[in-house]
């Protein structure tokens, strides 16, 4: 028990630290809201007029501006869109004070000087590796079968290899599919893609913002050694019922959106949002694809999901939200479908008079796979369990601490018969821990973003220490130098072999304890999969619209878990002279990926652009051979040009 006293002590640490680095002065803090639809307004500029003191708005509208000394203030507030606003404020010592903003939207638009809100987060903050996601942006790309979708978005972007003909399956920079964490509003999400690869499970339109962290992560994200997806959904409309529904080809959506006490400043407010989609692909691919075998499209699936919310004067929100998923594919020869349920919370909360903004989610979720073949046994797959966190961020003046905790708890229940006719089962429990802590300092010439995280993976009674660093210099006013590195662990893997080219089925399997004790004639000291990244990079601003970005990359999987293709014995006395590596359920592999991407992106008014390449090597190494896996693509060029026509 030493291991979870030590997380203990650790996270008594970080809730003592504002506590600790208290000072004698004053601060104001809020959120900055529209006040037509009461939704944050983001990077909007706070700053304390006729000083230096002054901040932008969060993702979520917070801002903070401290170490003010006591007095009598004018506090502005400024964003593209919308009417500037100003209040005095009135501070004394060891006062914190919540001040919270309501822009109206302006009559008319800035031209030249518009302040580009991408371009006010690259100045401020060091976020390396990682690509920020609107639902702007993804119904600019051309879509198929007439609805926009992430599935269809996220196969532009640099160093991400996408297998549709695989169910969706997705590389990140030489990481397989299982090494990668999809988040939703805090939850894990086990299979974001359904199996036809042209649609994944989110509804663009129910979608806030995607983070694709292709690597280099900070230490808030643990539990995957490639990369993170987190995706956050938006509130449903606060002032009045609305709604819309589309059809096409391959399926049809409904989503309903509206308040349920509408938005005030003054009162609690609270709003929800539903949306579905059915497929009916299996019934119109004989009309629509006709010179298609006699399987056609044999794909059905459908998506639900929905959300209540509620938001205090204060500024103060808590979320309850639900979803259902569910996928169908049915061949001649094979039957596939898996299930995913989940409902969770999320809250975020302001503690008066501290300078600590606490969030906070717990969720729970159930997925299910199955897969029938008429000359094999049926394979089953399913995980279930919960996920939460506490995550708290304390400001001094321009450093930021932040820190927390995450709790993971899931159940494995596996059975699968390989082509040798060997059972592969496994029915497994697993608790994972961690604390986390991240410090932000932001200078004049430079930002600095170290991180640690502790993560203790209690099946396996392992301990990781994952320490992270990124960070960007100002080489000139308009272009910075970035890098990012760390190291990452994980204990989930997958119950398809890394090695097979098309797999439907794609089972998980918690941390196994009977891997190989030896790997090429030296001990294995862990059970888990482990990885280090080392990113760096430039980024020049082109101007206010135009930005191009350069990053190298290297990713060294120091040890990984596969499922054992090449087992053709059971692991039993009568084989006991037979070679390990033809009777042990895994192998050992390590692994390398490399390269570097180019990216270039002009957004102005009506017109979009695009572009990427990317060069990269992939190379995989087992007990006996070294190989290059699929997804080993050297060359990856993407072009996006998009003008929207018509009155506005």
């Amino acid at each position: 028990m030493k291991i979870t006293s030590h997380l203990g002590l650790l996270l008594s640490l970080f809730l003592l630290f504002p506590l600790l680095t208290h000072a004698q002065l004053a601060e104001v803090r809020g959120f900055v809201y529209d006040t037509e639809t009461g939704d944050p307004v983001p990077l909007a500029s706070v700053y304390i007029k006729g000083t230096q003191k002054g901040t932008n708005s969060s993702f979520n509208g917070y801002y903070i501006i401290n170490q003010l000394a006591p007095g009598s203030y004018f506090l502005k507030v400024s964003s593209v869109g919308y009417d500037t606003v100003s209040v005095r404020v009135k501070l004394e010592a060891d006062m914190v004070i919540t001040q919270n903003f309501y822009l109206e939207p302006s009559d008319f638009q800035l031209n030249e000087v518009e302040i580009n809100e991408q371009l006010t987060a690259r100045k401020t903050e060091a976020k390396v590796s990682v690509v920020k996601i609107t639902p702007e942006k993804i119904k600019r790309i051309p879509t198929v079968g007439g609805s926009a979708d992430f599935a269809q978005y996220i196969q532009i972007i640099p160093g991400v290899v996408f297998s549709g003909d695989q169910g969706g399956q997705l590389y990140v920079r030489g990481g397989s599919p299982i090494q990668n964490r999809v988040i939703l509003d805090g939850m894990t999400i086990y299979n974001p893609f359904h199996s036809i690869g042209l649609f994944s499970v989110f509804d663009v339109d129910i979608i806030r913002s995607i983070d694709v962290y292709t690597g280099g992560y900070p230490s808030e994200y643990g539990g995957r050694i490639s990369a993170v997806m987190d995706i956050q959904t938006r509130e449903g409309n606060k002032q009045k019922l609305a709604g819309h529904a589309e059809t096409g080809p391959f399926a049809s959506k409904l989503l309903v959106e509206g308040p349920l006490k509408k938005f005030s400043p003054d009162e609690a407010s609270s709003s929800f949002i539903f949306s579905g989609r059915s497929s009916y692909l299996n019934k119109t691919a004989p009309v629509l694809y006709s010179y298609a075998d006699s399987n056609g499209l044999p794909y059905r699936f459908n998506d639900f999901y929905g959300k209540y919310s509620v938001q205090t004067p204060q500024g103060s929100k808590f979320d309850v939200f639900g979803f259902s998923f569910n996928d169908n594919v049915d061949f001649d020869v094979t039957n596939y479908q898996w299930n995913a349920l989940g409902a969770g919370t999320k809250f975020l909360f302001l503690p008066e008079q501290t300078s600590t903004i606490m969030s906070g989610n717990f969720a729970w979720s159930d997925y299910e796979m199955i897969q029938t073949e008429t000359d094999a046994s049926p394979r089953s797959s399913r995980i279930s369990g919960f996920d939460g966190g506490l995550d708290f961020s304390f400001y001094l003046g321009d450093v930021q601490f932040r820190y927390g905790a995450d709790f993971i708890g899931f159940s494995t229940d596996f059975q699968f018969v390989n082509s040798a006719g060997r059972t592969v089962s496994q029915t497994a429990y697993t608790t994972e821990l961690a604390g986390y802590a991240h410090l932000k300092i932001k200078r004049k010439r430079f930002i600095l973003e170290p991180g640690l995280r502790l993560h203790y993976f209690a099946s396996l009674s392992e301990l990781s220490p994952e320490p992270r660093l990124m960070g960007k210099v100002f080489i000139t006013e308009n272009s910075r130098f970035k890098f990012a590195t760390g190291t990452y662990a994980q204990n989930l893997l997958s119950a398809r072999s890394d090695r097979d080219v098309v797999n439907l089925f794609y089972g998980f399997l918690s941390g196994p304890e009977n891997i190989p004790k030896t790997f090429r004639g030296s001990d294995v000291n862990t059970r888990l999969q482990k990885a280090t990244h080392l990113i760096g990079g430039i980024e020049v601003d082109l101007g206010d619209n135009t930005f191009l970005n350069f990053e190298g990359y290297y990713k060294w999987f120091t040890q990984m878990t596969n499922i054992n293709r090449n087992k053709i014995f059971d692991d039993s006395p009568e084989y006991v002279d037979e070679e390990e590596y033809f009777k042990s359920d895994y192998v050992i592999e390590q692994g390398d990926a490399y390269g570097g991407d180019v990216t270039f992106e002009y957004d102005k008014d009506r017109l979009y652009i695009w572009a990427v390449y990317t060069l990269g090597w992939v190379k995989r190494t087992d007990e006996k051979i070294e190989y290059s896996p699929h997804w080993d693509r050297r060359h990856n060029a993407n072009l996006l040009v998009s003008y929207i026509a018509g009155k506005e």
